[in-house]
């Protein structure tokens, strides 16, 4: 499936139906009064969190969603049929902005969470309301109010428990087609993911958590360079940062881990606090002299080092047990700190 993270489409909710002028016409009732119903109410536009969504693929083949009109009111007290919302299923993590002025409308991160995006527009009074003592035959009503027109932009961040991040090349996609059923391109050439692939890991405690395979960071990535913030927006949503640093390298490994946590904190210094995990990549085939350096680097700094190799999966079932303990401990924090709900 092609992953899709952004996306502006039009919103158009539904225009409110006229209200009716009609007299009440009985053979025995002379002096009939007004009896013109009252017009629906326009339907309007939601969007709900869908679980079972992961892009915001259908919101790039149609870019135009319009809600029904109410029904216009009729004779004999009759109200016009209000509108039937229209509701659209995205992923959780997706952020919904006002296009024009850059409000944020909502921020959906649960299931079945609903936010309404478009007003319907409420529908016109019949001249049955408009009576009055002085004023027994009105022959007017109140046309329906228009739908609310909004152009929106949708963000997709992933709601992965962890973000595996690093320069291109590093083993990310290798390890997640390892430990899950996940199928990234891979390659033996240089190159870079150009889209997050997520994996469904099993732990040891009976459960499973959602793994993202990141897009390669370069360089300069916090002011666009390469992928840029297409990548950096899903860091912020991951519960835990596992970084890989390719040890078969001739290239400085110390470098290569502080030019990725510079532009990390450039980009947002909340992920300065995120819990990070970092691995040495590749390690059958490691350089040895610059594994070592940054293996003193990592005991100095109080880094949390682990050496795994993808190839022969040495060290990663220890890596995925320490990630299944972390990850159990805050679920289970969590739910002891979650309020109960009084029905």
């Amino acid at each position: 499936m092609k992953f899709i993270d952004t996306a502006s489409i039009k919103l158009k909710a539904g225009n409110g139906g006229d209200g009716c002028i009609s007299f009440r016409r009985e053979k025995y009732v002379p002096k009939g009064g007004p009896n013109g119903g009252n017009g629906g109410n326009g339907a309007c536009i939601y969007f709900i969190g869908d679980k079972s969504k992961h892009t915001l693929m259908d919101f790039r083949y149609k870019s135009v969603y319009s809600a029904p009109n109410g029904e216009k009111g009729k004779g004999s007290d009759m109200h016009g049929k209000a509108g039937e919302d229209l509701i659209l299923p995205v992923p959780l993590g997706t952020i919904i902005k006002n296009a024009e002025t850059g409000d944020i409308i909502a921020d959906i991160t649960h299931d079945g969470e609903k936010v309404l995006a478009a007003l319907g527009g409420r529908g016109g009074r019949g001249n049955m309301n408009f009576a009055t003592p002085e004023q027994r035959a009105p022959r007017y009503a109140e046309e329906g109010k228009p739908g609310q027109e909004i152009q929106v932009e949708l963000e997709l961040k992933l709601l992965a428990d962890v973000g595996i991040i690093g320069f291109p090349n590093a083993g990310k996609s290798t390890f997640i087609s390892v430990v899950s059923a996940a199928k990234p391109k891979i390659a033996d050439y240089p190159f870079t993911t150009l889209t997050p692939n997520l994996g469904v890991i099993k732990d040891g405690h009976g459960g499973s958590f959602v793994i993202a395979d990141m897009p390669g960071l370069i360089e300069n990535a916090h002011a666009g360079a390469g992928l840029g913030q297409q990548f950096l927006r899903h860091i912020e949503r991951t519960s835990l940062l596992l970084h890989f640093i390719d040890s078969s390298s001739d290239e400085s490994m110390i470098e290569r881990y502080e030019t990725i946590r510079k532009e990390l904190l450039l980009y947002a210094e909340s992920l300065k606090d995120k819990t990070e995990i970092v691995a040495a990549t590749k390690i059958d085939s490691c350089n040895e002299q610059i594994f070592e350096d940054f293996k003193k680097y990592a005991e100095k700094n109080n880094l949390k080092l682990f050496t795994i190799s993808s190839l022969t999966r040495s060290g990663t079932k220890e890596l995925i047990d320490f990630i299944s303990d972390i990850i159990k401990s805050r679920r289970t924090d969590n739910e002891e700190t979650e309020p109960d709900i009084e029905e």
